[in-house]
């Protein structure tokens, strides 16, 4: 007699379906084990969950520390899985130059991870990659010259614009005032003279709101809620949360810069280029059998885009930090504003010929950038080849992420690195000194392409700024360097005195 003739059947149909629910959970993590196995000498890894990995492994506020953390156990070079990928991270300057600069072939591309297919399709030029990205790249690199970034041209549109900024702060008559937005704005209207031919007014609600969209889209680019898309994109898509409100900010801004790109199309003469969008637009005439380079309407949008955002944010934040350090250490800018004085006196404009005589100012630049970290984690890259890396086999196509924030900590390079030390940028004799682990910018084939406009803007908004005003806290306020972390690191709102000298 069977088995089924002397159990109750609702027993029965309990048992079978109890082996079933047992069968399917055995068969899911062998298959997920199976799938996900490390490949030989692969960067060691911390033990994961199944289905998710690592994904509880890593602080979405300060991600860039659990790294650092995990590299003291498993080495500079090791792996993460989140969610479906696996993610090589590189911490310290050695393993980082060694990746980026020292091996340039290897990781020049990017991962098509879910989050930006969704934002701009991988267009543009700080996300897509191969024969389209190099083009655009090339393109862009040779229009933002013609428009003078890197030469001295573009210096008068940035003093211009200083002047517009300098009388905007002295409205607030040494009153306490927020200076994000306005700051914002002051920087974004270089690169729009560069892209739009035209500036916006500091009053400009649309302008206003269209610099708060970006802002809001790039912290929460950074948060979970990204970090779960990407890990889990087909679950996320109809989820709820804040990721959709990422989306929707970065469609309106796109909807914007659609809308300028028609409003050049009216009056468009290819004999006379007049901005960016200009140059752009006969680009998509010239190329149109070059079909693989992809220039297009499309594509222009994406690559404004990329040009609007870091071109505005990056700049904007790291001056936002200079504010905050120079309230906080009065005796730099007192320095800063010396050495000034004794080389422009009061009224002489700033000049980037000027850079040399003021290496006292430099130094203070550049270790503002040090210290602030806004870019703490590497924009991501994907292997091209198979390589080599502390020891380890990094196979084709497998996503990379360089710790920027523990180069520009590296024990190893920098003297006492958490603290905030202006003359670490200076020699015996006070003459500017390099650092080769000064990697704010990155490095290798992937380095910031906007680096010559923003060291043009933070080097003349910054000295411009200190030889007319001193900055200060509102009365009984201590500065404090508290921090937001999105995908960039940005102070927590505070309120400043501008005071006229």
């Amino acid at each position: 007699m069977s088995l089924t003739h002397l159990l109750p059947a609702p027993l029965w149909e309990r048992l079978e379906l109890q082996y079933l629910l047992v069968f399917i959970a055995v068969f899911l993590l062998v298959t997920d084990y199976v799938k996900n196995r490390s490949p030989k000498n692969f960067p060691p890894s911390p033990p994961g969950l199944p289905f998710v990995g690592n994904v509880f492994h890593l602080d979405p506020k300060q991600p860039h520390i659990n790294m650092k953390k995990l590299a003291q156990k498993y080495g500079n070079v090791f792996s993460l899985r989140l969610g479906r990928s696996r993610v090589v991270v590189v911490n310290g300057y050695k393993m980082a130059k060694e990746a980026l600069v020292n091996q340039p072939d290897a990781v020049p591309s990017r991962p098509s991870d879910p989050m930006f297919e969704r934002i701009n399709k991988l267009y543009g030029v700080v996300l897509s990659s191969g024969y389209r990205w190099k083009q655009h790249r090339r393109f862009m690199l040779t229009t933002l010259r013609n428009f003078g970034v890197g030469k001295k041209s573009l210096e008068s549109t940035i003093i211009e614009e200083l002047g517009y900024f300098r009388q905007a702060i002295q409205e607030e008559q040494s009153r306490p005032f927020e200076p994000h937005f306005l700051i914002n704005n002051a920087v974004a209207n270089i690169i729009c003279s560069i892209v739009f031919g035209r500036r916006f007014e500091y009053s400009d609600q649309r302008f206003q709101e269209l610099l708060h969209l970006i802002f809001e889209a790039l912290f929460l680019e950074g948060t979970i809620w990204a970090q779960l898309y990407n890990a889990f994109p087909t679950i996320m898509k109809v989820l709820p949360g804040r990721h959709h409100v990422m989306f929707s900010d970065y469609d309106k801004v796109v909807e914007f810069l659609r809308s300028e790109i028609e409003e050049h199309k009216k009056d468009w003469d290819p004999a006379a280029p007049r901005d960016f969008i200009d140059c752009y637009l006969e680009e998509i005439e010239m190329r149109k059998k070059d079909v693989e380079a992809e220039f297009h309407e499309e594509n222009l949008s994406y690559t404004l885009l990329d040009l609007f955002v870091a071109g505005t944010e990056t700049t904007s934040t790291t001056l936002r930090w200079a504010l905050l350090y120079l309230m906080k250490y009065q005796d730099v800018q007192e320095k800063v504003q010396k050495e000034i004085y004794t080389i422009l006196g009061r009224d002489q404009p700033p000049s980037m010929q000027d850079r040399n005589n003021l290496p006292y100012t430099d130094a203070v630049i550049h270790e503002i950038q040090r210290m602030a970290d806004i870019v703490p984690l590497n924009m991501a890259r994907k292997a091209d080849e198979e390589f080599s890396l502390g020891g380890c086999i990094i196979p084709k196509h497998t996503t990379v992420l360089v710790n920027l924030n523990s180069v520009l900590f590296d024990e190893e390079e920098w003297d006492d690195p958490f603290t905030f030390k202006p003359e670490r940028f200076l020699d015996a004799n006070g003459k500017f000194l390099k650092n080769d682990a000064f990697f704010v910018f990155s490095a290798g084939k992937r380095s910031c392409l906007g680096e010559p406009l923003a060291r043009m803007e933070l080097f003349l908004f910054f000295t411009s700024l200190l030889q007319k005003f001193t900055f200060q806290p509102p009365e009984g306020v201590e500065p404090t360097l508290d921090f937001q972390q999105g995908l960039t690191r940005v102070p927590v709102p505070y309120k400043i005195c501008a005071i006229p000298r």
